[in-house]
């Protein structure tokens, strides 16, 4: 009996363990910051089916976050669904009825999958946010924390938390619900339980996941960054004029945009924040080298289209 009671144990150990390490299927997603990012990461997980709680500070943002998700969705439908307006207006009420608000990140991050982050580039304010999170997720819940920085070291905000194995970066692009990569960022303490649940919700919301080591600027700005302002230093030093850089650009290599247009796109205070934080990392490296025109833009609060003028002027 007791020899059977033992083999019982061990068995029960064993099915308990596997379970552990099977990967987590995520349905229910809180996204903390009403943004443009945050808003299209909870369109996609909303239109795929997620439960989405979109969390921001205030009632207002919320509102207007939620009137841009419905305009997104009017536009991707409208397309989609030219021919069945009716099929079309029946996914955008689906959508929307996955979607809830709310001011307080506290109150629902127990009941989540996962939680996303996407409020404002800068490692202090989102430590603060991810230390204040991780006292509101039970330790015994498989809460997974993701930050959706584009610049920012994944690991340094993992260890702000007691759940470093169950941390990771999410990188979208905007505009989320058009753009199909997402970089899927494993530091080296992310457990691969984590770091498949992730790419499995990547894949769930339509998206085409790359996975890539905590490095700065991961794949695509890593690469992005560096051309951008080497677009600027040969502007900068009189080679050629930023037009003609734009359409060489978009003419000879395809690319949509110009590396100027896609400065204003991107905004230029954050095209800074991002070179600033790389030369601090790496002073002698060239690729990292500060621009004293972009410096000299964005302190005259010339960030890019969101202020009217950036290397460009719009309406």
């Amino acid at each position: 009996m007791a020899f059977a009671t033992r083999q019982f144990a061990r068995a029960a150990s064993s099915a308990a363990a596997t379970a552990a390490a099977k990967k987590l299927v995520i349905k229910h997603v809180t996204v903390i910051g009403g943004g443009l990012m945050g808003a299209g990461i909870a369109q996609v997980a909303a239109a795929s089916g997620h439960t989405v709680v979109l969390v921001d500070q205030s009632e207002e943002i919320l509102k207007k976050s939620t009137k841009g998700i419905e305009e997104s969705l009017k536009r991707v439908t409208k397309k989609k669904f030219a021919d069945k307006p009716e099929a079309g207006a029946e996914f955008i009420e689906k959508t929307l009825k996955n979607i809830t608000t709310s001011t307080d990140a506290g109150a629902v991050v127990h009941s989540t999958d996962l939680v996303i982050e996407a409020i404002v580039e800068n490692l202090e304010v989102k430590n603060e946010l991810f230390k204040r999170l991780d006292k509101f997720a039970p330790e015994y819940v498989w809460t997974i924390f993701a930050s959706n920085t584009s610049s920012l070291q994944i690991t340094q905000m993992a260890n702000s938390t007691t759940r470093q194995d169950r941390f990771g970066g999410l990188h979208f692009f905007n505009p989320v619900p058009m753009m199909k990569l997402v970089e899927v960022i494993k530091t080296p303490m992310t457990s691969q339980k984590t770091f498949e649940s992730l790419m499995d919700f990547s894949k769930a919301v339509g998206k085409s996941p790359v996975s890539c080591k905590d490095t700065p600027g991961f794949i695509v700005n890593r690469l992005l960054v560096p051309y951008m302002m080497e677009a600027v230093r040969l502007f900068e030093r009189g080679d050629a004029s930023k037009e003609d850089i734009d359409v060489a650009m978009k003419l000879g290599a395809g690319y949509p945009m110009g590396p100027f247009e896609l400065l204003d796109y991107v905004g230029l205070d954050t095209s800074k924040y991002i070179i600033d934080g790389w030369h601090s990392l790496e002073p002698n490296n060239p690729l990292f080298a500060p621009s004293p025109l972009l410096n000299k833009l964005v302190q005259e609060k010339k960030l890019g289209k969101k202020t009217g003028e950036g290397f460009y002027k719009y309406k």
